[in-house]
């Protein structure tokens, strides 16, 4: 009973230090969104300007996130973490300090290179700090943690450059903040030794020393489940950026409800996913067919988006039923990330999940375009319908993943792939 206690407060200690740096990542996603109109008033900069420093964003961290997971599987992911979070606090501190353009594109590009290496540094201290009974949970309160940094740091920019009138000393209080971050973890820091985790796959050291002699470092990447995982990341993250980015235009077109209203929608969305996440958590655990749960969830979540599209609900309702949408895909969340998981080979945790999130940043940068586009044409529909068409296909990758591990898993021992 002590052990297990003990246990529990260890997996508690590890995956809360988790949340926290993974809550940091993703307000750094926002760290000048939300200080647009500022940007504008003071610098005389255009939306497409502003926009392009999302992109510049999206795409270092993208092809960061996939190099970083290399890098995890040789040095660790602790000094990683470290790194990135150091990364964080010179972007607030370059953005609040610049003059101009270039100094924005500075601090965007010092941000998404922080923002790279997260997914293989808090999955690969998670998958072996963390037991695998309370794994489930550890994932759940990973994803709960990035929805409240997208919800908190518009209300932390917003909220200082507003009272300050100074949008500069907002960028620096973020920069102080992810350098308070990085003081946690650095006095925390036994935590997260992944080195020293006792919960890899079993006997991970000798097969990854045996995979060490036996394969090419690139090797994964001949896995089709590798790719199909990747796929699933970029069609989800396109209807996520469909719903965060135009939700609320669209809805304002088609229920006519004043945009300061349906602006609400993403935020109910968000709180919908991170309580979907908790239940997930549970769900994780005593479920063998992870893609099932996936499917279900996803597919309730595309038939709600489908169902505003066509908009013949009330005003009121179209908005709930839109949040709720986000409840299906965060159930999901927990079986996803433990479907990465059981795709991994041993000794290649941080390479998978690096290039599987790299899906994340590509769907960011291509579907905020997209659908910008879409918008821009008056196919205020086609926000909801597109967003639910993304659904159903990260489902059918994710059905592909599952039928290739229920395939692995009954070969006899002997046969070869």
């Amino acid at each position: 009973m002590k052990r297990t206690s003990n246990t529990l407060r260890q997996d508690a200690r590890t995956i809360g230090l988790i949340g926290l740096a993974h809550g940091s990542s993703h307000f750094f996603h926002m760290l000048l969104p939300p200080l647009f109109p500022f940007l504008i008033r003071d610098l005389g900069l255009s939306y497409s300007e502003l926009g392009l420093l999302l992109t510049v964003f999206f795409v270092i961290s993208g092809i960061g996130q996939a190099l970083a997971g290399f890098i995890v599987d040789r040095v660790g992911a602790r000094p990683v973490l470290f790194f990135a979070l150091a990364s964080f606090g010179a972007a607030g501190m370059v953005a609040g300090a610049s003059a101009g353009y270039s100094g924005l594109v500075a601090a965007a590009a010092l941000a998404g290179l922080g923002n790279a290496p997260f997914h293989p540094v808090d999955f690969t201290i998670l998958n072996k700090r963390v037991s695998p009974r309370n794994l489930g949970h550890g994932f759940a309160v990973h994803g709960i943690s990035g929805n409240l940094g997208w919800a908190v740091a518009p209300v932390f920019m917003t909220g200082i450059a507003t009272l300050a009138d100074s949008w500069r000393l907002a960028c620096v209080a973020g920069g102080l903040l992810a350098l308070a971050v990085l003081a946690v973890m650095v006095w925390q820091r036994d935590a997260l030794d992944d080195r020293h985790g006792a919960w890899a796959h079993p006997d991970a050291a000798a097969m990854a020393a045996e995979h060490a002699k036996s394969e090419h470092p690139l090797a994964f990447l001949r896995l089709p489940s590798v790719w199909l995982c990747f796929s699933f990341f970029f069609w989800s993250t396109c209807s996520l950026s469909a719903i965060q980015s135009f939700a609320g235009p669209s809805l304002e077109a088609l229920y006519a409800i004043p945009l300061s209203v349906t602006a609400m929608v993403v935020t109910g969305y968000m709180l919908c996913g991170a309580a979907g996440m908790v239940l997930g958590g549970f769900l994780v655990g005593r479920v063998q067919r992870l893609e099932l749960t996936i499917s279900v969830c996803l597919l309730a979540s595309a038939l709600l988006l489908a169902l505003v599209g066509l908009g013949g609900l009330p005003g009121p309702a179209a908005l709930v039923v839109a949040a709720l949408a986000g409840a299906g895909i965060g159930i999901a969340g927990p079986s996803r990330d433990m479907l990465i998981k059981r795709a991994a080979p041993p000794g290649a945790t941080g390479r998978v999940y690096g290039t599987v999130y790299s899906g994340l940043d590509l769907g960011f940068s291509i579907a905020a375009p997209v659908f910008g586009m879409m918008l821009d044409a008056g196919m205020h529909s086609g926000i909801f319908y597109g967003s639910a068409l993304a659904l159903v296909l990260s489902v059918v990758s994710a059905g592909f993943v599952g039928a290739g591990l229920a395939a692995r898993t009954a070969r006899p021992s002997g046969a070869v792939a």
